[in-house]
């Protein structure tokens, strides 16, 4: 990283604008003051207003929509279930004996270097 140059007191002085020469370069501005200045003013209307009642119509509809989604889903047969779920369990197993193996490998090496 490159070292920032020190600055001296008077730089501090010569970079801190009075009020009036602020306002000025407000103006030149212009706009993007007063955008800041009215988005800041808008957020804070919307913070202050109350909040609306929830309209009981919409919870209706949420579950009208939630069951016709259902109706679109293609539910699996009794045997497809089934051959699904000794697939699930098949793999689980699989895993947990795969993961034992790791584990009691990396044990033992462990208690071989250190005890």
């Amino acid at each position: 990283m490159a070292k920032s140059k020190k600055r001296k007191n008077s730089d501090y002085k010569t970079s801190i604008l009075t009020t009036e020469e602020a306002k000025n370069n407000a103006k030149k501005e212009g706009s993007r003051w007063d955008a800041a200045k009215s988005r800041a003013e808008s957020r804070q209307k919307k913070k202050n207003q109350p909040k609306k009642p929830r309209e009981k119509g919409k919870v209706k509809e949420y579950f009208r929509g939630v069951k016709l989604e259902m109706k679109k889903v293609v539910w699996p047969t009794r045997s497809e279930l089934g051959s699904f779920t000794v697939v699930v369990l098949a793999t689980c197993a699989a895993f947990a004996l795969l993961f034992w193996g790791i584990d009691s490998g990396v044990l033992a090496a462990i208690k071989a270097l250190c005890f």
